[in-house]
């Protein structure tokens, strides 16, 4: 499959390397604003070709699916730009920046019969299933709660604290939290309280998040961008816990008993990157004729966009 890239970028870097290494997919072009940029790109990672405005990538006849690694703000234009032209589309998160947005592209790519997916690459990582396999055999009992919390040193980053690229500790760190809390547990969210604090750029620094579902199960759901924390995930019930050491990027998930014993500890198996996993499932979609991704549907994904969409309006941030 030959993937096109829109950036030249950190995360485009990474995508290109973990292409680099894998076998059914490569990378066959990559499109920058500025085209000595480009250039400079595919020569560092071996591409062949590169162009100078995205438009130009998303119109090369051989592109077989456009990987959009842009800011969060360009990522509604150009992913729409994309399906209008009946290019398959994995787009990083976050999805877009407004709810509207996730649902217009979702309209169009339904309307198109044209492939399209958030990158949001845990969802596809195979330790999902593995853990998913413990809850499922009761493993810890019924799930009572889950906590979930992601964070880096990131105000250096122009990116995240200027409110007209769409920044802030949500958009680009809490929507991890998010997806654990719904990865594990699908049951439907009645109730969503939080609190944030913003900068005097209306973007948030950190956030507090409690889901309270259906069923009476609830999370505790945290992300900043003022320090680095432990990136820990853990789902409690009335037989035990299952606590997963990173949920950027799982590698270790210990089982836990009713007396707080350890029981069992699994491992993720080994990995280019951790993004090979999203390539993978999208061809897989895409040669089967498919629109969306069984691993995130569009429906999931809209139902994030709107929780997130939903909180920073509360907070004042859009």
């Amino acid at each position: 499959m030959n993937v096109g890239i829109l950036s030249s970028g950190i995360i485009a870097g990474a995508m290109a390397r973990t292409l680099s290494a894998m076998e059914g997919a490569k990378c066959l072009a990559v499109a920058s604003r500025e085209l000595e940029k480009a250039r400079a790109f595919a020569h560092a990672h071996n591409i062949p070709r590169a162009y100078g405005s995205y438009d130009e990538l998303i119109a090369d006849k051989d592109i077989e699916l456009v990987y959009v690694a842009l800011p969060n703000t360009l990522h509604y234009e150009y992913t729409k730009r994309a399906l209008e032209a009946g290019k398959p589309v994995l787009c990083e998160k976050p999805f877009t920046v407004t709810a509207a947005e996730a649902e217009s592209l979702v309209a169009i790519s339904r309307e198109k019969g044209v492939f399209l997916c958030e990158a949001m690459w845990t969802r596809f990582m195979p330790v999902v299933p593995m853990i998913r396999e413990r809850l499922e055999k009761g493993r810890i009992g019924n799930i009572v709660s889950l906590q979930a919390n992601l964070g880096y040193r990131l105000t250096h980053v122009e990116r995240l604290v200027k409110h007209a690229y769409a920044g802030g500790a949500l958009l680009d760190l809490g929507v991890y939290p998010i997806n654990f809390a719904r990865m594990y547990h699908s049951v439907p969210i009645d109730e969503v309280i939080s609190d944030a604090v913003l900068t005097d750029e209306r973007v948030d620094e950190q956030n507090s998040i409690l889901l309270r579902y259906r069923d009476g199960v609830t999370a505790n759901l945290y992300s900043t961008m003022l320090a680095n924390t432990d990136r820990r995930g853990v789902i409690y019930g009335t037989n035990g816990y299952l606590a997963v050491d990173n949920i950027n990027n799982p590698a270790r998930v210990d089982v836990y008993d009713g007396k707080c014993a350890l029981t069992e500890t699994f491992f993720a198996p080994a990995q280019i990157s951790g993004y090979e996993y999203q390539v993978e499932a999208s061809k897989k979609a895409i040669a089967a004729g498919k629109i969306e991704c069984e691993e995130l549907p569009h429906q999931e994904t809209l139902s994030i966009m709107r929780i997130v969409h939903k909180l920073r309006k509360s907070w004042g941030s859009i």
